[in-house]
C-alpha cells in the first residue's frame, strides 16, 4: 500500500490510515504550535503556546499566556484559565467508569474540569473532573480526585495540600 508517496508491507487487512492534524479551531492572537499536534474544535487564547506531541479535544477551551507542553492530553470538557502552566505529560480525564468501564459513547457520563487562573500543573500529574481554583501549583505526578478550592500547592496521590503559596 502507498500512503504519502512511501509504500508499507503488512499481512492481513489493510489499516485505516487517520492522521494527526488542526481542525475547527479558534485562536487568538500569537499562538504558537509545534507540530506534530492534534487539536481540533477546541479554543485556544492569545499567546499561547502548545508544544508538539499534545492533543486537544473539542469543546475545550485554553486561556490567554498559557504553556502546554509536550505530550499532555486534554479531553473533551475541560476548560483551563489564564497564565496556566500545563507540564510534560499530564493528563485530564472526564470520564470516571462510574459503570465499571468506559462510558463509550454516552457522553452524558463524562464530567467537565474546570481549571483557574495562574495554575501550574507538574510532569505525569492526572486530573480528574474537579474544579481547580487560582494561584494553585500542582506537583508531578499528583493526581487530583477531589475540588481544590483553596490556592497552594499540592502533591501526592490523591492530590493534598502541602503549603500555602
Amino acid at each position: 500500500m502507498e500512503i504519502q508517496g512511501k509504500q508499507y508491507k503488512w499481512t492481513g487487512n489493510d489499516p485505516k490510515i487517520m492522521h494527526i492534524g488542526i481542525v475547527d479551531v479558534e485562536f487568538g492572537k500569537n499562538v504558537r504550535i509545534v507540530e506534530p499536534v492534534n487539536l481540533y474544535g477546541c479554543k485556544i487564547g492569545d499567546n499561547t503556546f502548545i508544544g508538539p506531541f499534545v492533543e486537544i479535544q473539542k469543546n475545550v477551551t485554553i486561556g490567554k499566556n498559557c504553556k502546554i507542553q509536550s505530550h499532555a492530553f486534554i479531553c473533551e470538557l475541560v476548560t483551563i484559565g489564564d497564565n496556566c502552566f500545563i507540564s510534560h505529560g499530564v493528563m485530564f480525564i472526564n470520564d470516571l467508569f462510574k459503570d465499571g468501564g468506559p462510558a463509550g459513547g454516552d457522553r452524558s457520563k463524562w464530567k467537565e474540569t474546570i481549571v483557574g487562573n495562574n495554575v501550574s500543573i507538574g510532569t505525569n500529574a492526572t486530573i480528574l473532573p474537579v474544579r481547580i481554583c487560582d494561584n494553585v501549583v500542582i506537583g508531578a505526578g499528583a493526581v487530583v480526585t477531589k475540588d481544590i478550592t483553596e490556592p497552594g500547592i499540592y502533591v501526592g496521590n490523591p492530590a493534598r495540600k502541602i503549603r500555602d503559596l
